[in-house]
């Protein structure tokens, strides 16, 4: 073949595992034959509408057989796919449409009212909806083989991040990015090929996509697609499917723990946990741990496509709270200003380098410069690492607190807050203060149905801090407002709750 990207692959999984399941959605499966067939025809499909090599091809709707097969498409005619974020709104999907000149857009039912309303000066030509035109295009279409050429330095993806610090930037993902990512996950994870994934996180964000559905299809094994996550449905799913493999953000996993079927429900089938997005709380790694459940963490970014460490099984229980060590072919370190390591347990700035790191931002050359120095990606996110090579992340840099002169991460703090049996969810954030320059103040969402004091929750951290840690005020809040993805947008609540 001389497709040597992601698009080769539906033909080499259905050469080696024609019969194999690939994809379960609701009461329909696919078998790797019928990938390999359906995104020939989608590609075949896509070509005769006029879509060339390196156009940009856009996809929005939730987890779906066609999001699959429209990243295998893409693949094979040399296209790049651009995945979009369903919970953005009309002017938002606009932006991303244009500024990565999408020139198709294959788009689910749910989202039929929002694409009608878009603006007329994108560059889409091509729209698709999901349903039965999709299926009648797919019918009519040739299924001739298409071997494209495509190398690994080939643009894949452009993946917009999620936008929580301004405009979202498209990073560039090269076919070589997400195979070598892959491959650590391969490596890292010990994947089988009998596994069988739950992809309940979207696949528009990097790690339900690259952590665990594209892992899993190179590896021959099964990916049960759910269009939303629910907590109560997920048990329902891990059985009905013994479910061996999940992946979630810590809210998903949080909300699953509090279920009224948490204690009972037959979870014998899990066998891989992974979580990223966001710092893992403690008492989050210990429900897992009394379940008997190895409670995974990992730590990465868009731009790295998306791993950087990992905490293997081994460490999970001596390590924990680590966000490991890097995968396998993965560089990391934790630096000072100058890129000098910091000693042990030091707080410096998280740099990566590795094949799978994107080559740059689409269509900003000066942002893509200052995120690289000598060839390290700059995270952005403060970290200490111990004496056995363990990273810890303690914040985003730019959520750091200065009080007093002395540097206060959230993290630390929201940790110990996500611990009271009242609250389930907090953010900790700096407000003015005239005698220290800034002081912290929690925002914390109560329990259903319970009244939480906020002198009681700033007194259950009297001697768990030191006292210019412990927050000067508590804020009751219904929610917190955060990305599709499950990340906290701190922007916004220093907004909403930052002032008063």
């Amino acid at each position: 073949m001389r497709n040597e990207g992601l698009g080769s692959w539906p033909a080499r999984r259905a050469r080696k595992t024609p019969h194999r399941t690939a994809l379960i959605h609701g009461g329909t499966s696919l078998t790797y034959a019928q990938l390999y067939d359906r995104t020939t025809r989608l590609a075949h499909a896509l070509r005769s509408r006029g879509i060339r090599r390196g156009d940009r091809i856009a996809y929005l709707g939730p987890n779906h057989p066609s999001y699959l097969e429209t990243l295998f498409a893409a693949g094979t005619l040399g296209a790049v796919f651009v995945p979009l974020n369903t919970r953005l709104a009309g002017p938002e999907i606009a932006f991303q449409l244009s500024d990565s000149g999408a020139k198709a857009l294959v788009y689910g039912t749910s989202h039929a009212g929002l694409v009608a309303g878009l603006p007329g000066d994108t560059d889409v030509r091509v729209y698709v909806e999901v349903g039965a035109e999709y299926e009648e295009l797919l019918a009519s279409a040739a299924v001739e083989r298409i071997d494209e050429p495509v190398v690994a330095d080939d643009t894949c993806i452009i993946m917009y991040t999620s936008g929580t610090t301004g405009r979202p930037k498209g990073a560039m993902l090269t076919h070589g990015n997400l195979t070598w990512n892959a491959v650590n996950v391969l490596v890292d994870t010990d994947l089988i090929a009998d596994e069988r994934a739950l992809v309940s996180a979207p696949l528009f964000h990097t790690a339900g996509l690259n952590m665990l559905t594209l892992p899993v299809l190179l590896k021959g094994g099964t990916c049960v697609l759910v269009e939303a996550f629910d907590p109560g449905a997920t048990f329902d799913l891990i059985e009905q499917h013994r479910i061996t493999f999940m992946f979630g953000v810590p809210t998903m996993f949080e909300q699953v723990a509090r279920h009224p079927r948490w204690a009972d429900a037959d979870l014998s089938s899990l066998r891989i946990l992974t979580c990223g997005g966001s710092p893992v709380s403690t008492p989050l790694i210990t429900a897992y741990g009394e379940r008997g459940l190895t409670f995974l963490q990992g730590y990465g970014m868009t731009e790295a496509s998306p791993g950087a460490l990992f905490l293997d099984a081994e460490h999970a229980l001596s390590k924990a709270g680590s966000a490991g060590v890097p995968h396998f072919f993965t560089d990391v370190r934790v630096v000072r200003p100058d890129l000098a390591p910091v000693d042990v347990d030091e707080t410096g700035e998280v740099v990566i380098r590795g094949p799978h790191v994107m080559p740059g931002y689409w269509g900003l050359p000066e942002e893509t410069a200052a995120s690289f120095t000598d060839g390290w990606f700059r995270s952005g996110d403060a970290a200490r690492i111990d004496e056995d090579g363990y990273v810890f992340i303690v914040d985003r840099i730019k959520d750091m607190i200065i009080s007093g002169g002395e540097n206060i991460y959230p993290a630390e703090i929201e940790d110990l807050l996500l611990a009271h049996p009242d609250i389930v969810e907090a953010a900790v954030i700096g407000v003015p203060d005239d005698k220290w320059g800034e002081v912290p103040r929690a925002v914390v969402v109560p329990r259903e149905g319970v009244s939480v004091d906020p002198d009681e929750v700033l007194a259950s951290l009297s001697g768990r801090l030191a006292k210019y840690k412990i927050p000067k005020s508590v804020v009751l809040a219904d929610e917190l407002p955060r990305t599709a993805s499950g990340k906290l947008l701190k922007s916004r609540v220093r907004k909403r709750y930052g002032n008063s």
